[in-house]
């Protein structure tokens, strides 16, 4: 059987790991710049908060209905995240970490025996994390999903939270498919599923009960898997070993206040790049190809957008801060002075192994050999994000236009300073 175990309300539940005070009470988590409600609470669901309202449109009410609002706390996330999924594995001896709150496990036995092991993977999350996670329990990953829809929709987590297809009969099983959507399964979007409703199929039993060789011919192969594995049928491969490398690295963020000088925008590609190298350092990968951005709010009525954009082929495959932040600096030669840009990134492509090409001697990037990108690893490790940078991204104090968090929650398990205090 394959189990597919979700954190309920993630962010929000992470909210609450370290402020008790939240239980249930209703909690909205905000985007970057404490723009728009990304995730939130039960409660908060159960008020009809709409996903992606403005934050200044709610927080007018939010006080009467009890709403509270944390900006995105991505440490403190990532941190659980790895928490909850170590915790997971212990239970399987194949683990597949399919998203920041979701992991499909295997698992052998019963009906029953299968469901208390699914039961046994609750408690210990629980008590180990202090995160909710509900286990969908069937014999292929989309159906896996199906069951997981089940006990999201059934009675509360408290009382609730396993749910094994195959506890179900045949006619049951019928049942619970033909109440579920078919925009609602795995890979069904919503373009595919009005080309789907043209052909009066809307539910899930409608799909399953399809050709599954007509729907390749007609859509794709990924929707002939689907069908099958409604079917019962596994063709989704397991990914037994978890993906060694990437395809791309992106670091990007909308600024708190518009950049609209060259210095600034210097500042800013300096510090995305001295990130992006020390992400692609830990990957253990090179890059070869780089591509730096920027634009201005598509909204803005009062200036012409501009969008300039860079791409350069770095001189051999490299992990090396500054020939990464060399690299994106030719963005800010195209700027607009006054202008007023609210978004940059930098994208790193053609990603390969670390020492894959040996380089001549002589011949490799000016800092290469002297070991400065894991000297800055070890500085920030140490001191923590912002004790050091290169060049322009050298800050005594945070930029103006830093991502604004004003709501942001302690990062109690990434940051010494920020430890939660327990008072008896």
């Amino acid at each position: 059987m394959i189990a597919l175990v979700d954190c309920a309300s993630f962010y929000a539940s992470c909210e609450r790991v370290f402020d008790p005070r939240l239980e249930d009470r209703p909690v909205v988590v905000l985007s970057n710049n404490d723009g728009c409600v990304v995730a939130m609470s039960q409660e908060a669901k159960v008020l009809g908060v709409p996903m992606g309202i403005p934050w200044f449109k709610l927080e007018p009410v939010a006080a009467t209905q009890g709403i509270v609002a944390r900006s995105s706390n991505y440490e403190l996330y990532g941190s659980l995240s790895a928490r909850v999924m170590e915790v997971i594995g212990r239970h399987a001896a194949w683990q597949e970490v399919y998203s920041i709150d979701e992991s499909f496990i295997s698992l052998r036995g019963t009906v029953e025996e299968v469901i208390q092991a699914g039961r046994r993977i609750r408690e210990d999350v629980a008590r180990c994390t202090g995160i909710p996670v509900r286990v969908g329990i069937a014999p292929t990953k989309t159906l896996a999903k199906v069951a997981l829809l089940g006990v999201k929709r059934s009675a509360p987590l408290s009382r609730v939270g396993v749910c094994h297809f195959g506890a179900y009969s045949p006619t049951q099983r019928d049942t619970i498919l033909a109440s579920i959507p078919v925009t609602d399964l795995w890979g069904v979007a919503g373009r595919l599923g009005r080309r789907l409703a043209n052909l009066n199929i809307h539910t899930a039993a409608d799909l399953a009960a399809q050709d599954p060789g007509q729907m390749r011919r007609r859509f794709s192969v990924v929707l002939e898997r689907t069908v099958r594995e409604l079917r019962g049928t596994p063709c989704i491969p397991l990914e037994e070993e978890p993906r060694q490398y990437k395809d791309q690295l992106i670091y990007s963020r909308s600024f708190s206040e518009p950049v609209t000088t060259t210095p600034a925008m210097r500042q800013v590609l300096s510090i995305y790049a001295q990130q992006l190298a020390s992400r692609l350092r830990n990957a253990g990968q090179e890059a070869r190809v780089l591509t730096a951005w920027a634009s201005t709010s598509p909204f803005a009525t009062d200036q012409e957008p501009h969008s300039p954009q860079i791409s350069a082929v770095l001189p051999v495959p490299t992990a090396e801060p500054v020939t990464i932040a060399r690299g994106s600096l030719g963005l800010a030669e195209l700027i607009r002075p006054g202008t007023r840009y609210v978004r940059a990134g930098v994208v790193l492509t053609d990603l390969r192994p670390a020492g894959q090409a040996e380089t001549l001697p002589g011949l490799g990037p000016p800092g290469e050999g002297r070991n400065l990108g894991p000297t800055l690893d070890a500085v920030v490790a140490r001191f923590g994000v912002g004790s050091v940078g290169l060049g322009y991204g050298g800050l005594g104090t945070p930029p103006s236009w830093q991502m604004r968090r004003a709501m942001l929650s302690p990062r109690a398990t990434t940051h010494w300073d920020e430890l939660v205090t327990v008072r008896l």
